[in-house]
C-alpha cells in the first residue's frame, strides 16, 4: 500500500530538522545541501535511533540489488559526506557512531513529528527507544512554569548519552541561588553530587581539580564555578559534561533547575524543572531530579533503581544539619582539617542520626589527624545508622568499621574488595583497600591498589603518601621520590608526603633533607607532633636518648595542644617502650603511667601492656592483655601482632623461651605488617625481634641470627625504629652463641658505628661493651 505523504515523519535531532516528504534538511531552519545517497543513510538512521543499522541495511536501502559498484568504498565515502554536512566526527561521535565490524548508529535524542501534527506538542521520542516507557503528564501549578515544566519533560526523557557515564568526568558548577536565602549556598551542590556519585558509573571532577585549574587559569582557588569560567574549568580538566543548577523563589515556593551541556560545543544534553513546595523539601526535590538525571545520561534502568536512595535519607532532611556538613567539606577542600571538626559536630547536633557526618568525623580522626580512638567512636556511630545511607557510602562505612572498630582485617579487606569492584572508578575505595593491604604487610597489593587510586584520582596528597610508604616498604625508593615529585606537580601538599620523605631521606642517610623536612612543619599545629616523633625516633637509633627525650615530649606538647590527646599519649609510649628496650626501666615505668593519664583508648592500653612487659611488670601487663583480648576479639592487629609480642615478652620475663615462641606462632604471618597504632614511621617487626630475643634464651644462635636478620634485610618497612639498631645486638648475640666470633664482632662493631656518639648511660650499650670486650 502506498505511504500517505502527510504520514512521513519531520525528524529533528540537535539543530537540525529533516522533512522525510520533501527531502529537505535544515540546520536552524536554514536549508542545507544534501546528496541522495547521503539522505537516504541519514534517513535510514533517523528511522532506528539508538539501534545498530548494519552495512547491509544501508547497502540495501542505497544501492538496488542490481548495481555493481565498490560498495565498502562507497559507503565510507557516504558516511565521511554525511559527517562533513552534519559537523560531525568519526572521532568524538555526536550523531553517528561507529559500531566496529558491525555498523552505524544514530547516538543522538531524534523527535519524530508526523507531518501536519501540531508544533507545539510535547516532544516524544521514537517508539524504537529502549527502556523507555512513555507517561502523559498532567501539567499543573503556576502559569509561569508551564513553559520550564515542558522543557524539562523533554529533557528528563531523552535518548540517555552512554558515554556521559561510561568514559567521562562531569563538572559541577556552583548553583545560582536567586532566593537570597545561604542555607542553599554550596549545599545544592553538595547534594547532587551526593545523588549523582550514587551510579557506580558517574564520575565527578574533585573540588580539589576544580581548585588547582582555576589556579592555572590565573584565578583565586576558591573563585565561584559559574558561567564561562566553569566550562573553561571543564574543558582544561577533559570533562565530559557541565552541569549547571539554580534555585529561585516562587511565592511560597522553590523552583530548582538543573542543566547538563557538552562542555566543548556547549550543546544541552539534559535539562530538568521542578518545583519544591516548600523549603523543607528542596533536598528531596533535588535528589529525585538527580536520579531522573542519572538515567538520561545514560545509566541502566536496573541500575539507577539498584543504587537510588533518597537524598534526605542518604545525607539527612535538615537543610541546616546538611548546610554545617558542606561547610565542613569545603574546611577539607581547603585543607583545614581541625577547622573541619566542628561543622561536622554541629551537623550531628542538627541531625543525631546523620550517618555521613558520623562517618566524615571518623575519617578525620582516623586519616588525618591520627587519633584512632575518636575515630572508632563515630565509625560506630555511622555503622549504626548505614542503612540510612547511599550503597557507595555504606560501603564505605563497614570497611571503615572493621578497620578502625572491630580491627577485623580479614572482613576488612573482604568490605574493600566489594567496594571496589561495585565501584570501580571509585578512588576512595581503592585507596581504603590499599591501606588494608599495607596494615596487613601485603605491600605489593597495596601499592597496586593505590596506584589504582591515583589513576582515578591524581590530585590527592594522601594518595602519593600512601604509595611513597608502599614503595619504602617494598625497599624501591627511586620509585617513592618519583611519587613525591609527581605529587609536587600538582602542587599537592600535606604533612605525610613530608613524613614520607624523612623516611627516606634517613635511609639513604641524608641528613640535611631530613632537618628540612622537620623545619617544613613546625609551627603547623596537628602537624609538627608527627615529625617531632619521628625525629625523636632517629636520635633514639643513634644512641642519643637525651635529645629523643626532648623531641618526644615536644611532640606530645603539640598534639595536646592541637587537642590530640590520643596522639600525645601515643607519642609518650613511644618514648616509655624506647627507654623500656635500652634497659631504662623506672623511666619506662613512668613514662607508661603519664601516657596512660594523657588517654587510655583501646590502642594506648595496647602500647602500654607492651611497655609494661618489656620493663619486667609482668602481673599488670597480663592483666591488661587479658582485658584486650575480652573487649576485641576479632581485631587482627592486637590478637594477631601486639598481644602475642607483649605474651611472648611476658614469657621471656619469666625465663620460658619456650613458651615464648608458642605465643608468637600466632604473629608469623603479620611479622612485616604495619598494624595499627602507627607511632613509628614503619612497621616495627616486633613479632620477630622478640622472637630472637626467645632463641636467645633458648641458646639457639642461629634461629635467633634469622629472626634478627629480617630487621636488618627490611630497613624499607623498619626505617628509624630503634629496633633497627638494637638487631645489630641480636645479631652479636647471636653469632657470639654460635660461636662465629668474626661475625659477632663485626655485628657489635656495625652497633657501636651507629652510636659513636651515644650518650654513655645506656645500660643496653654499657652491656654490650662487656660483652664485645669478653670476645677480645
Amino acid at each position: 500500500m502506498p505511504v500517505r505523504s502527510e504520514a512521513l515523519p519531520t525528524y529533528r535531532f540537535g539543530k537540525f530538522e529533516l522533512d522525510s516528504r520533501s527531502a529537505e534538511l535544515r540546520r536552524n531552519g536554514a536549508r542545507l545541501k544534501i546528496q541522495e545517497q547521503p539522505l537516504q543513510v541519514l534517513l535510514k538512521l533517523l528511522e532506528h535511533p539508538g539501534e545498530i543499522v548494519s552495512r547491509e541495511e544501508l547497502r540495501a536501502s542505497v544501492w538496488p540489488a542490481d548495481t555493481f559498484v565498490d560498495f565498502e568504498t562507497g559507503l565510507n565515502t557516504v558516511i565521511k559526506r554525511l559527517r562533513e554536512t552534519l559537523g560531525d566526527s568519526a572521532e568524538t561521535p555526536i550523531f553517528i557512531e561507529t559500531i566496529p565490524r558491525r555498523g552505524y548508529r544514530f547516538a543522538a535524542p531524534v523527535q519524530a513529528r508526523p507531518r501536519g501534527s501540531s508544533p507545539n506538542l510535547v516532544p516524544q521520542e521514537m517508539a524504537s527507544t529502549p527502556h523507555l516507557r512513555y507517561k502523559v503528564w498532567i501539567i499543573s501549578g503556576a502559569g509561569v512554569l508551564l513553559a520550564g515544566l515542558l522543557v524539562a519533560f523533554f529533557w528528563a526523557n531523552r535518548r540517555p548519552q552512554p558515554l556521559l557515564v561510561s568514559q567521562g568526568i562531569i563538572v559541577v558548577a556552583d548553583f545560582t541561588n536567586s532566593t537570597g536565602d545561604p542555607v542553599f549556598d554550596d549545599t545544592l551542590k553538595e547534594a547532587v553530587t551526593i545523588g549523582l556519585q550514587q551510579s557506580p558509573r558517574v564520575r565527578i571532577l574533585s573540588e580539589q581539580t576544580i581548585r588547582e585549574t582555576l589556579k592555572l587559569m590565573g584565578r583565586l582557588s576558591g573563585e565561584p564555578l559559574k558561567n564561562d569560567v566553569a566550562r573553561e574549568v571543564c574543558q582544561r580538566t577533559g570533562g565530559a559534561a557541565l552541569l549547571t543548577g539554580s534555585i529561585s523563589s516562587l511565592g511560597s515556593e522553590y523552583v530548582i533547575g538543573l542543566r547538563v551541556m557538552n562542555c566543548d560545543n556547549g550543546e544541552m544534553l539534559a535539562l530538568q524543572q521542578a518545583q519544591a513546595a516548600k523549603k523543607e523539601d528542596v533536598l528531596k526535590t533535588l535528589g529525585t531530579m538527580a536520579t531522573r538525571l542519572r538515567s538520561t545520561l545514560g545509566e541502566s534502568l536496573p541500575s539507577v533503581e539498584r543504587f537510588d536512595t533518597p537524598i534526605e535519607q542518604a545525607t539527612t532532611p535538615s537543610l541546616d544539619a546538611f548546610k554545617a556538613y558542606t561547610l565542613g567539606m569545603k574546611a577539607l577542600d581547603a585543607k583545614s582539617t581541625i577547622a573541619a571538626i566542628p561543622f561536622f559536630n554541629r551537623a550531628v547536633e542538627l541531625d543525631p542520626n546523620f550517618a555521613l557526618a558520623y562517618s566524615m568525623l571518623g575519617s578525620v580522626y582516623g586519616d588525618l589527624l591520627l587519633e584512632p580512638g575518636l575515630a572508632a567512636e563515630n565509625i560506630r556511630k555511622a555503622y549504626a545508622l548505614r542503612d540510612r545511607v547511599s550503597e557507595r557510602e555504606k560501603l564505605d562505612i563497614t570497611a571503615a568499621y572493621h578497620v578502625n572498630v572491630t580491627g577485623d582485617l580479614e572482613n576488612a579487606i573482604q568490605a574493600g574488595e566489594l567496594w571496589s569492584q561495585t565501584y570501580p572508578q571509585d578512588s576512595a575505595a581503592h585507596n581504603r583497600l590499599g591501606l588494608m593491604f599495607e596494615y596487613s604487610g601485603q605491600y605489593d597489593k597495596a601499592a597496586a591498589e593505590t596506584l589504582a587510586a591515583i589513576r582515578l584520582f591524581a590530585d590527592s596528597a594522601i594518595n602519593y603518601a600512601n604509595l611513597m610508604e608502599d614503595y619504602t616498604a617494598l625497599n624501591r625508593l627511586d620509585q617513592a621520590k618519583i611519587a613525591y615529585r609527581q605529587a609536587l606537580d600538582r602542587k599537592l601538599d600535606n604533612v605525610f608526603l613530608h613524613d614520607d620523605l624523612y623516611s627516606i631521606a634517613f635511609l639513604e642517610g641524608d641528613s640535611q633533607e631530613m632537618n628540612r623536612q622537620v623545619a617544613w612543619v613546625i609551627g603547623k599545629p596537628g602537624e609538627e607532633d608527627i615529625l617531632l616523633s619521628a625525629a625523636s625516633d632517629t636520635e633514639a637509633f643513634h644512641g642519643h636518648l637525651e635529645r629523643s627525650r626532648v623531641l618526644s615530649q615536644r611532640a606530645v606538647d603539640s598534639a595536646e595542644r592541637a587537642g590530640l590527646k590520643e596522639t600525645a599519649a601515643l607519642w609518650n609510649l613511644n618514648l616509655a617502650l624506647r627507654e623500656a628496650e635500652f634497659g631504662n626501666i623506672e623511666r619506662a615505668r613512668q613514662a607508661t603511667r603519664t601516657g596512660l593519664t594523657i588517654a587510655s583508648t583501646r590502642n594506648v592500653q595496647t602500647i602500654a601492656a607492651l611497655a609494661l612487659a618489656r620493663a619486667g611488670d609482668l602481673e599488670q601487663a597480663e592483666k591488661m592483655a587479658a582485658e584486650l583480648e575480652k573487649q576485641h576479639p576479632s581485631n587482627t592487629a592486637i590478637t594477631r601482632y601486639w598481644l602475642p609480642t607483649l605474651r611472648a615478652y611476658v614469657a621471656i620475663g619469666q625465663n620460658d623461651g619456650a613458651r615464648a615462641l608458642q605465643f608468637l606462632e600466632a604473629a608469623t604471618p603479620y611479622d612485616l605488617a604495619f598494624p595499627p597504632p602507627q607511632f613509628e614511621e614503619g612497621g616495627l617487626l616486633y613479632p620477630a625481634y622478640v622472637r630472637g630475643q626467645a632463641y636467645l634464651l633458648l641458646h639457639n644462635g642461629k634461629e635467633a641470627a634469622r629472626e634478627f636478620q629480617k630487621l636488618v634485610d627490611c630497613r624499607g618497612i623498619v626505617i628509624n625504629s630503634p629496633l633497627g639498631a638494637l638487631a645489630y645486638l641480636g645479631l652479636a648475640r647471636a653469632f657470639a652463641l654460635k660461636g662465629d666470633s668474626v661475625k659477632a664482632r663485626d655485628a657489635y662493631q656495625h652497633l657501636f658505628g651507629l652510636w659513636k656518639d651515644a650518650d654513655s648511660d645506656i645500660p643496653l650499650l654499657l652491656q654490650a661493651k662487656m660483652e664485645y670486650a669478653k670476645l677480645s
